[in-house]
């Protein structure tokens, strides 16, 4: 079988994107690069969480960032995995560690990670480019496998969220568009041919979000 352009068919499969849950940085605001910090008890209730809601899934394939707030979450949402170091969060270099209002206090200017990057500190910092580079290693290996099923990434907020506009053949920086919470998960599929989210930030994080704003 052939799509009308001629190519084959797109795969059937879904592509589950799960942030990992709750640090103390995270709930805090902080950025948390490579840091490598647990989830805080409310994160393990999360990735708990997290879990009951892929049970329906064939996972063929499930990788997941080395850092144990990722790792910890796969064991807790009853998943296993191979680890796959491209799904590092991104490397904030300099601004490792602060939170968003830090650094705009620090630059005297709305700074956004998306927008202005990072500057070198500890460690190199990455652009959105480098991470869109790595994220599309990630996409065209969970593609693949999902000619066979689906496909679950655990990994970071930011690193995710560019992933997500890399499938979607989106810019890179279109992923500061795409919310993420702690202990969320995402569905992208292939709708006809076209790459598509069919749910997108879906968990207890967003729910308890809205009701703050009751």
């Amino acid at each position: 079988m052939t799509t009308q352009s001629g190519g084959p068919p797109p795969p059937t499969g879904h592509l589950v994107l799960l942030r990992h849950g709750e640090t103390e940085w995270s709930r805090s605001g902080q950025h948390t690069g490579r840091t490598d910090i647990p989830l805080t008890a409310r994160g393990e209730e999360l990735a708990q969480a997290s879990g009951r809601l892929l049970t329906d899934y064939r996972f063929v394939l499930t990788l997941s960032s080395p850092l144990q707030r990722a790792r910890r979450t796969t064991e807790l949402a009853g998943l296993t995995s191979e680890i796959d170091d491209d799904l590092l969060e991104w490397d904030y270099g300099g601004y490792e560690g602060l939170s968003t209002k830090d650094i705009r206090a620090r630059l005297g200017y709305d700074w956004s990670v998306f927008r202005d990057g990072v500057v070198p500190g500890d460690t190199p910092g990455e652009t959105v480019e480098e991470v869109a580079a790595r994220a599309s290693r990630v996409v065209r290996r969970a593609v693949e496998a999902m000619a066979d099923g689906d496909v679950a990434l655990v990994g970071h907020g930011h690193c995710l969220r560019v992933l997500a506009a890399v499938f979607l053949r989106a810019e890179p920086r279109f992923g500061a568009q795409l919310l993420l919470d702690a202990g969320s998960v995402s569905v992208l599929h292939f709708e006809r041919e076209e790459p598509a989210i069919r749910v997108w930030n879906h968990g207890p994080a967003v729910v308890e979000a809205a009701k703050g704003h009751d």
